[in-house]
């Protein structure tokens, strides 16, 4: 099928994201995984093919297995369900069908939380980066990051001792920014950020348990949260996918370098290889980087769904 890169629905637009073109229908939304690709918070010319697909396809997947104690935005992802909203709309699903089928999600209204909830079990990425820099003051001592203590003794990727809930800022622009919990507690109240901690970090764990016996390790992940029309916080946007996640396969991970991954690392790295700025435009990818990034992300689905 052609790459989607960019939706144009005669609905009204809720809002158009990086990734995902969301469509106000009824009292719920339309929300499109398409195939677009961002890294370093730019979002590069080049689609990947079926991304769109995957990712929702694994967001639906986790929404399901978390459901009976975690509420969620999502209604369905059935066509059947998307075409029926679709003609009370007044359109012709039949049109639409080829483009959104496999890909859309019928969702709940939510009010986003506006901060990013990270958990992470192994140490990588920025907080790697942050971790080398703090050690370097710390003379040996205990290091600590944003308010949380961990040892001096880490090396990249090695598992942290426990899974530690990381919250950052949410960025329209620019880079999320790394926060700590009273910063976060400041935000959005102390209340709110302990509920989406517990959340946050009762995911990562049973995600990350699940992951290992489909032979992935869940490094990292960032979830996204919101208030329902009850006031309810509910999950909401995607869920463990390759996109907010950071997917290791346990057969060959070795802890003191960065490790092969099913997500969108590969992307920044060949980036970083041919020494783009990160400042937009964004360099379209080549061919054989679309084939293998496309590959990592359907043998995360294949893995992880069966």
């Amino acid at each position: 099928m052609t790459p989607v890169y960019e939706t144009h629905l005669p609905l009204p637009l809720h809002a158009r994201g990086k990734v995902r073109d969301t469509y106000a229908l009824g009292d719920a939304l339309l929300m499109i995984a398409t195939d677009r690709l961002s890294a370093f918070d730019v979002v590069l010319p080049t689609p990947i093919p079926d991304k769109g697909r995957i990712l929702t396809q694994l967001s639906v997947f986790w929404f399901r297995r978390f459901e009976s104690w975690m509420p969620h935005h999502l209604i369905s992802a059935e066509w059947a369900d998307i075409a029926d909203a679709l003609r009370q709309a007044g359109l012709n699903p039949d049109e639409y069908r080829e483009t959104l089928d496999g890909r859309t999600m019928l969702v709940k209204r939510a009010t986003p939380i506006p901060i990013e909830c990270v958990a992470r079990g192994y140490i990588a990425g920025s907080l790697w980066k942050e971790y080398r820099a703090a050690r370097e003051q710390s003379h040996g001592d205990a290091v600590v990051l944003h308010g949380l203590t961990l040892p001096s003794d880490l090396h990249e990727s090695s598992p942290l001792p426990e899974p530690l809930f990381t919250p950052a800022t949410k960025a329209h622009t620019g880079h999320d920014e790394n926060i700590s919990f009273e910063q976060a507690c400041a935000l959005v109240g102390r209340e709110t950020t302990t509920l989406l901690r517990d959340y946050t970090l009762r995911l990562y764990r049973e995600a990350h348990e699940y992951a290992r016996t489909r032979g992935i390790i869940l490094a990292d992940t960032k979830f996204e949260f919101g208030y329902d029309a009850t006031g309810q916080v509910i999950l909401i946007d995607e869920a463990l996918t390759p996109d907010s996640s950071r997917f290791w396969d346990a057969a060959q991970y070795q802890p003191g370098k960065p490790q092969p991954s099913f997500d969108k690392q590969f992307v920044r790295d060949y980036l970083e290889s041919i020494g783009w700025d990160k400042r937009p435009p964004a360099p379209a990818l080549p061919d054989n980087i679309v084939a293998q990034t496309a590959a990592r992300y359907r043998e995360a689905l294949q893995r992880l769904c069966g």
